[in-house]
């Protein structure tokens, strides 16, 4: 293979905002994207080193209760450990697991879950209702879950199934069910019992992972022992992939803290739920037009953003649903032009003279979002328009939003599976920082909860979004999962699992 020099604008892009906004002027084939280098020869391929084990972080002095462990550390490994009534998909779908299905009341408030016969903890004893009904009521209190499970009134065992009450109406509720199922019984234990792939095994040799032989999926575990080594802190874990002791990390990439790896490591990406948005006050003057706030809707480079500044760790979204979803209404996008922008500007009087400024918060703790927000407001900053940022400390920040002392600001927030955004936008949305009403908008989301066409439903929010411009959605960001090249292969992590279709995996180590 010979090797190509990619040249790509992304710097100068960087350095100078929305100057390269505006196409240049150039005859197409004098622009080099990709040409053949042919000074340089194909480097020879790197030596791979197998590891003589496959081996996981963990802390050893933290429980491994799914629910209520803290480390991502420590849910990885419980994701081996315990299993959840749903999975989603890759598109958020909820499908089947020790779930079998479900069925609802009228109105969205009752739902009955159907478990799945045979499926037999590790320790040999029978799944039933009782403890997957205990699951869901522990989940709702608990810190991880409590708010997707906020409106859970009651969930309880009958007849073999899982009665669950909710407190308002829910069509998507199945969603959020990808919640973990341990045994009743030993939830407090340091180790609780559970039905996955992987059951705990202490001893002289160490704390590790075997094959659970009374796995209801009959087996097909790519490892017959995954070692776990002590990291007591997210550094620590680090450390130990650096050097090589561990095989797998996961983390988010662009998260308040930057990381520094070297050696053949390879990235796999999985898709999330957190959304970052330009946030909006709609009681500032100006901005309590809508012309006004879809001119700068107009203005946003998303892709620059999730590709450039996320270094493609995020993925460009339009609405406050992730393009992965099949609700995701991508017929309802706008494609980004510079004169289209420009003539908006116009048109919504930003263009007459008038010099405006505008000020942008944004949390100090998070340089990519700093960036992010600085890119923003530059390539915002056209005409009689100045978007000005002001980078705060995130208690002053939040200080700040909750008191609406601001334009704009740059917001991140994890949303749910069910795409519920009542938070952000309803009228008395707790999240709502910028003030916005509208009972068109409250109707909108009140027929989410009873739709039983969600895809309609969900369309006319985000055509409501667009033309009303309360908020201005940027990106959803992913997740990654690290390995050392050459370990393991056919990884397909979801947004909650690293470890999803395990039993797909090949993974490669020195032969004994």
């Amino acid at each position: 293979m010979r090797r190509l020099l990619v040249l790509l604008p992304v710097l100068a892009l960087l350095l100078t905002g929305c100057a390269l906004s505006q196409e240049p002027e150039q005859d197409e084939e004098e622009i080099p994207w990709l040409v053949e280098d042919p000074a340089e020869e194909e480097p020879p391929a790197p030596v791979v080193t197998l590891p003589e084990r496959f081996a996981l972080p963990y802390h050893r002095d933290q429980t491994l209760d799914p629910v209520t462990c803290g480390a991502d550390v420590q849910f990885n490994v419980a994701a081996l450990l315990y299993e959840t009534l749903v999975v989603l998909d890759e598109t958020f779908e909820p499908q089947p697991n020790i779930c079998t299905g479900w069925v609802h009341n009228e109105d969205f408030t009752v739902w009955t879950l159907g478990l799945r016969e045979g499926v037999l903890f590790s320790d040999g004893t029978l799944l039933t209702a009782e403890d997957a009904a205990l699951a869901l009521r522990r989940a709702a209190g608990s810190a991880r879950y409590g708010y997707r499970l906020r409106q859970l009134a009651n969930a309880q065992a009958a007849d073999g199934s899982v009665v669950v009450t909710l407190t308002a109406s829910n069509s998507g509720f199945p969603a959020l069910l990808d919640i973990p199922v341990v045994k009743a019984g030993t939830e407090n234990w340091t180790v609780p019992t559970g039905t996955g792939p992987y059951r705990w095994s202490g001893g002289e040799e160490g704390d590790s992972l075997v094959p659970n032989e009374n796995w209801w999926q009959g087996g097909g575990q790519p490892l017959d022992r995954i070692e776990l080594v002590h990291a007591k802190d997210r550094e620590t874990a680090l450390a130990l992939f650096a050097s090589r002791q561990v095989q797998l990390c996961s983390l988010d990439l662009t998260g308040q803290k930057s990381i520094s790896l070297t050696g053949s490591i390879l990235c796999t990406d999985a898709p999330g739920t957190t959304l970052q948005y330009v946030g909006i006050n709609c009681l500032t003057p100006i901005l309590e037009d809508p012309l006004v706030r879809r001119t700068l809707r107009e203005g946003l480079q998303r892709d620059q953003v999730a590709q450039g500044l996320l270094s493609g760790h995020a993925q460009a979204a339009q609405f406050p649903i992730s393009p992965q979803s099949d609700l995701y209404p991508a017929q309802l996008e706008h494609t980004y032009r510079y004169d289209t922008f420009m003539e908006d500007m116009s048109a919504a009087g930003l263009d007459t003279g008038e010099p405006l400024t505008l000020t942008m918060l944004v949390n100090e703790e998070n340089p990519f979002k700093v960036w992010a927000a600085q890119y923003v407001a530059k390539s915002l900053s056209v005409c009689d328009l100045t978007v000005e940022v002001s980078v705060l400390p995130w208690e002053a920040f939040t200080a700040a939003l909750a008191a609406g002392d601001f334009d704009l600001y740059y917001g991140e927030v994890k949303l749910t599976a069910d795409w519920d955004v009542t938070s952000l936008l309803h009228t008395n949305g707790e999240l709502n920082y910028g003030g916005y009403s509208s009972w068109y908008m409250d109707d909108l989301l009140a027929d989410l909860s009873v739709s039983k066409d969600r895809a309609a439903t969900a369309q006319g929010i985000c055509r409501w979004i667009g033309e009303q411009a309360p908020i201005l959605p940027v990106c959803f960001k992913s997740y990654s999962v690290l390995t050392h090249e050459g370990v393991a292969e056919g990884l397909a992590p979801s947004a909650a699992n690293v470890f999803q279709d395990m039993t797909g995996w090949t993974v490669h180590l020195q032969e004994p």
